[in-house]
């Protein structure tokens, strides 16, 4: 099934751009390309068989071998192959995400320096800030 550029985006953005299934990064330029690297496809979370729509909330990207493997089965049980329980996040939660990442870890690591080595809790701090933010929030 084709869908206009702009519905693919805004399907695509719902993910950042990863495989709503397994997790996998996909690539925006290859769309329906089968044997490109990040091939994707627009995936029916309710299949369509089972009553689904061309909605957008039902609409997800999905690597090609997800895609085609789920067929009319749930979006729970397809994921739950991978060890996933939900969508990866948007790009707007995902940022909001790395950003508690590194407050909680900065402080945390503040926190742990400061009873241990007074002298290392700025520089402690600071380090763990920057490994929260580097955190994947969808693992």
């Amino acid at each position: 099934m084709s869908f206009a550029k702009d519905k693919r985006r805004r399907v695509y953005d719902r993910s950042s751009g990863y495989c709503h299934i397994c997790h996998k990064k996909l690539a925006w330029k290859n769309y329906g390309e089968i044997e490109a690297r990040g091939a994707w496809e627009i995936e029916h979370s309710n299949p369509k068989a089972r009553g689904g729509t061309d909605a957008l909330n039902n609409l997800y990207p999905a690597c090609i071998p997800c895609n085609r493997s789920k067929r009319t089965k749930s979006t729970r049980s397809a994921r739950a192959v991978y060890g996933k329980t939900r969508a990866p996040l948007t790009r707007e939660k995902r940022e909001k995400a790395k950003m508690l990442n590194s407050v909680m870890y900065g402080l945390g690591g503040a926190v742990i320096a400061r009873m241990l080595w007074p002298p290392a809790t700025l520089f402690a701090g600071l380090i763990c800030m920057i490994i929260g933010q580097k955190r994947n929030p969808d693992k």
